[in-house]
């Protein structure tokens, strides 16, 4: 399995005019999880099997952020895939994933944004289809531009989530809490596609990720048995 993330970013370093420098960017980080190396989580990664698919439309620096949780996403879902997003011009590769007639794609956002016919709140593609979810992975103000802007999805059917609690994400601030990451988002959908165990093995990822992404940064010691890692335990090889 590869991470597309991770590929995209590559592309992302590749066209950079000048280097990327991010909170924390001087701090030596593994290249394949992105955290401090005494908090690499490399070995925590999980197997688990998933029959719906994700595709990460991302905004221009976002696969470039230590703190992004769509990396995590591509480390758990096989079939992940990942495009830099543009208001002018759309990468042929994505128009070609959602040609191809193995997949059903939802644009996954908020019900209050989209024509009312196109909104739905359960995942059930066309028979011999597999589930493919769009995620605008970006700021919440990016991700509301990316939604009106990207005019070849509108064809598609805007799944629109109800959290029944708030984030639990702690690496970025949102005025919000019923904002969820990337991530959180990505666990909801694999659940109402039948998901559970890709959903629960997600969810796991991120919180061990936070925890070590945090402990890290506030010089905490690492612990691998907490409730978190307990969680996660199950999913890895």
């Amino acid at each position: 399995m590869s991470n597309s993330v991770a590929r995209l970013r590559t592309e992302r370093l590749a066209r950079s005019l000048k280097p990327f420098v991010a909170r924390g960017s001087r701090i030596p980080r593994c290249a394949d999880c992105r955290l401090a190396h005494s908090h690499c989580m490399c070995a925590w990664r999980p197997k688990v099997a998933a029959h719906a698919a994700v595709c990460l439309l991302m905004h221009d620096i976002e696969a470039l952020k230590p703190s992004n949780t769509g990396w995590l996403i591509a480390d758990v879902v096989a079939d992940n895939s990942a495009f830099g997003w543009s208001r002018v011009e759309v990468d042929e590769r994505l128009l070609a994933l959602l040609e191809d007639p193995q997949w059903q794609p939802y644009v996954v956002f908020p019900a209050e944004y989209a024509e009312p016919p196109r909104v739905v709140q359960t995942v059930e593609p066309a028979s011999g289809k597999r589930p493919l979810f769009i995620l605008l992975d970006a700021t919440w103000t990016e991700a509301r531009k990316m939604f009106r802007k990207s005019p070849y999805l509108d064809r598609f059917p805007v799944l629109s989530l109800t959290p029944e609690q708030q984030s639990r994400y702690r690496l970025r601030r949102s005025t919000r809490g019923e904002h969820l990451c990337t991530a959180e988002v990505a666990a909801m959908c694999l659940e109402l596609a039948g998901d559970s165990p890709a959903a629960e093995a997600l969810d796991a990822y991120l919180d061990v990720f936070s925890e070590r992404y945090l402990g890290f940064k506030r010089q905490l010691p690492l612990d691998e048995h907490s409730a978190a890692h307990q969680r996660l335990r199950p999913f890895t090889p």
